[in-house]
């Protein structure tokens, strides 16, 4: 959503102007947060993508750039050739590779020789300007990231900035780039932050349902055969009182039998537009022949991976407010500022978990194992299962290690959530395929423990507790004290 930030930019690039774009400037965008005492967080009426054709000017078009060098023209690799054997993929589009799960992704792919360009509109740091937040640890720019992994590593990540949700710049960039794969985390992915009122459950559902949507018409226009690897959740599922299979499910039914897509019991209005877009994917890998794999994810934890590590302007963003932080990352930085753990009800609420560095792996497990054309895959995408409880009594034993006192309190449960039920989910599909997960251990705990530690002066207590009800979700924007 290039119209989601505050952007000075000096190019006016109109449609119908040259294809060949220049460098974005590191000064091409920068936010100004308001002094004043109260904050809204109403999704603005500048801050719609669609609102007027006018103000395209500040969309940067298809800015493709090794950063610091100027934009050449990349041969035609006739990588898109239609086909029914996938070819091997060498050219990686990242979509939303400035977020938590993206920046790691896009630096691993790149360590493995992928050619990678990273898409964003940068919308999730305004967020943060937008609701008094900001992540444990201080993360550069996109820009100053990119330098820095080339400096290191010698390898260019490329960068297009603007808003998928406009099909003009999508189209851009897939001609620019001809990417053979494609990994989609760029959709607004707290439940929280589209349960806070009217605006942001509609800006959700359009954002992540027409993001989607355009990306599947880039697919079909620009790269028939470029494969899809959407970011989906677990979610998807709820919590039936039956196993959760990967994707299908075969019932009988008076006497017939059929494999099904497994039903889906959304419980936010974000897991709703996950649900569309796994609809939006099966109906058009039938209908246009897509390949595509969609990798319902569980709750991450951690911040490090092997390339996040080697340099602080390489650091991930580590959340732990009550709208975009996920239970353990909570959990560790509440113990290291002696607050106690949050557990929502009674904490019987049991998900899938993986550690980030599972993430990535396997997200390059299906890129580099695609779908067959006219394909819709699904791998449920966990290594472990956890209830709340569990969770809190891991991190108390862990903090106690450390000479923290960590203590428990359970507080009202903002969700509209079963907080004891039947749990287990399969999860066999990203294994057979290869991968090597890093399980909870003592010494992961420790290590983000020490983690919190280190960044516990950055915390700001205020945005510890939820603040978002799914009951009282309202129409009026919802404004926060600062």
């Amino acid at each position: 959503m290039a119209h989601l930030l505050s952007v000075s930019c000096s190019l006016n690039t109109p449609y119908g102007t040259s294809s060949h774009r220049k460098p974005l400037n590191q000064s091409s965008i920068s936010f100004h947060p308001s002094p004043s005492s109260t904050v809204s967080i109403s999704p603005l009426n500048n801050l719609s993508f669609r609102a007027k054709r006018s103000q395209r000017c500040h969309t940067i078009y298809a800015t493709a750039v090794s950063m610091g060098q100027e934009p050449r023209l990349q041969p035609g690799s006739g990588s898109h050739q239609t086909s029914d054997k996938p070819s091997v993929p060498k050219k990686v589009m990242v979509i939303g590779g400035d977020g938590y799960c993206g920046w790691a992704t896009s630096l691993h792919l790149s360590n493995k020789n992928y050619e990678v360009a990273v898409v964003d509109n940068l919308v999730r740091r305004l967020f943060d300007h937008q609701l008094g937040l900001d992540s444990l640890t201080p993360i550069a720019s996109i820009h100053n990231r990119i330098r820095r992994w080339k400096s290191l590593t010698g390898k260019d990540i490329q960068l297009y900035i603007g808003d998928i949700c406009d099909f003009e710049f999508l189209s851009e960039a897939f001609k620019s780039f001809e990417p053979d794969a494609v990994v989609h985390f760029g959709e607004q992915r707290s439940a929280p932050y589209s349960m806070i009122d009217r605006s942001r459950a509609v800006f959700t559902q359009q954002n992540n349902v027409i993001g989607t949507l355009n990306v599947l018409f880039a697919i079909k226009e620009f790269g028939e055969d470029c494969h899809l690897v959407k970011l989906g959740t677990m979610g998807e599922y709820g919590t039936p009182n039956i196993d959760i299979e990967e994707g299908y499910i075969t019932i009988t039914h008076n006497g017939r039998t059929d494999t099904l897509p497994y039903p889906k019991q959304a419980s936010s209005f974000y897991h709703l537009s996950k649900v569309h877009d796994s609809h939006n994917i099966a109906f058009t890998c039938k209908a246009w022949g897509i390949r595509a794999t969609d990798l319902n994810q569980g709750v991450v934890y951690g911040v490090r991976t092997d390339e996040t590590a080697m340099h602080e302007e390489l650091y991930n963003r580590l959340d732990y407010d009550g709208v975009y932080g996920t239970a353990l990352n909570r959990f560790c930085v509440q113990a290291a500022v002696g607050h106690p753990l949050t557990v929502y009800g009674k904490g019987g609420q049991t998900r899938g978990y993986l550690d980030i560095r599972d993430t990535v792996q396997c997200v390059e497990l299906a890129i580099a194992n695609p779908a067959q054309r006219g394909e819709f895959r699904v791998f449920n995408q966990f290594t472990e299962q956890f209830s709340v409880n569990e969770l809190a009594a891991l991190v108390t034993k862990a903090g106690e290690k450390l000479g923290l006192e960590v203590k428990t309190i359970s507080v009202p449960n903002p969700r509209v959530e079963a907080e004891e039920h039947y749990y287990n989910a399969k999860h066999t599909k990203l294994v057979e395929l290869g991968l090597k997960p890093h399980l909870l251990s003592d010494s992961l705990l420790d290590s983000l423990l020490n983690f919190a530690i280190q960044y516990k002066d950055r915390v700001d207590l205020k945005q510890i507790m939820p603040s978002v009800s799914w009951r009282n979700i309202g129409v009026k924007p919802k404004t926060v004290s600062a």
